[in-house]
């Protein structure tokens, strides 16, 4: 019988011989992570390093649209650019360029009644072909109104279709599949964060201009909260006069729990405070608390703030002086509240 002659295939490796093959990566050690990471912060980093030299005419063009509309700025995208067009429409509107966002897909089922003759559109879109997008861009052009787009197509129907189109291509994601909107997706928020603040500067947009859009927030409270809103006032605020005995002031202090007592003269206007500092020092050099006229104890030339202060104001003083409470005093130094640093914590201040 002829030999017959069939392909040849390695052998199945034996047990040892498998077991001798040097294993791969563990995908999941710190250093394949922090590589992994790495990596993506990098690619994202030369992306958004290449968008530099994009803020050009265009971009000035683009901001000149959105510093003219009489209407609101009203954002669009898809999927992952919807995301990031939610996010520049947020930043947008706290920063002074009234602004929303309205789904491109919801548009064209009743939502484009939300746009009228006198806002504007900033559309974003990877690939510049996005469908739903598409679909709603006659409507767009029909009310006669701006057309910003954001792409990474400088070709795309929707760049070409744009009154000012700015390009925020990407040489590669940081996906290593291509995939995922990775470094496209950090690039069109940058560009819409480099606009938001163009904005904000052009409208001479200030610190208590941002707060009165964030009431709410930790950043309002310390720019909005002045001392009048969180001191203690009448029978609440400590005060002893003066040649009062350093016992009597004791005794304000446990009463009011706050620290400190002002001690004032016949016209209520402030000539010292007695801390529990001063306290401990009395006690250390053997004062006669009930004999001891207060005059001789208390710090004279304190600090005091005016209610009208900011309470962040207050907590930088308070910080730097290394003092836990202050009195408030009126235009001609009289005492009008005090407060401590827990009237500040508990506003939510520090």
């Amino acid at each position: 019988m002829p030999a017959r002659y069939l392909p040849t295939t390695p052998a199945p490796a034996s047990i040892d011989n498998r077991m001798s093959v040097a294993p791969t990566t563990d995908p999941l050690s710190d250093s394949a992570l922090r590589a992994s990471g790495v990596s993506v912060i990098e690619t994202e980093a030369r992306a958004l390093s290449a968008l530099t030299g994009r803020v050009d005419g265009r971009f000035a063009a683009a901001c000149r649209l959105m510093f003219a509309c009489r209407g609101r700025v009203v954002v669009t995208g898809m999927g992952k650019s919807g995301h990031v067009a939610h996010k520049i429409a947020a930043t947008l509107a706290s920063a002074g360029t009234p602004a929303f966002f309205v789904h491109p897909g919801e548009a064209s089922h009743g939502d484009l009644g939300m746009i009228t003759g006198a806002d504007m559109v900033v559309a974003l879109s990877n690939s510049g072909e996005t469908g739903e997008i598409l679909t709603i861009l006659p409507i767009i052009k029909r009310l006669g109104i701006p057309l910003v787009t954001l792409t990474g197509n400088d070709h795309s129907r929707l760049a070409i279709e744009a009154d000012v189109h700015i390009d925020v291509s990407v040489e590669q994601e940081a996906c290593p599949l291509g995939l995922a909107p990775t470094a496209s997706t950090t690039a069109a928020l940058a560009m819409g964060d480099a606009l938001a603040i163009a904005l904000l500067e052009a409208r001479g947009f200030s610190a208590e201009d941002f707060a009165r859009s964030h009431p709410g927030g930790r950043l309002g409270r310390r720019l909005l909260l002045h001392i009048g809103d969180v001191m203690h006032t009448g029978a609440d605020v400590p005060r002893v006069r003066t040649g009062e005995t350093v016992s009597n002031a004791l005794v304000e202090m446990t009463r009011s729990r706050l620290g400190m007592t002002a001690v004032v003269d016949d016209a209520d206007r402030v000539l010292g405070v007695l801390t529990d500092g001063d306290l401990r020092r009395a006690i250390e050099n053997d004062v006669d608390m009930k004999r001891t006229p207060i005059d001789e104890v208390m710090t004279r030339d304190c600090v005091t703030v005016a209610p009208d202060t900011l309470a962040a104001q207050a907590v930088h003083v308070m910080q730097e002086r290394a003092i836990n409470a202050l009195p408030v005093v009126d235009g001609a130094g009289r005492l009008v509240g005090a407060l401590n640093m827990h009237d500040l914590l508990r506003a939510g201040v520090m």
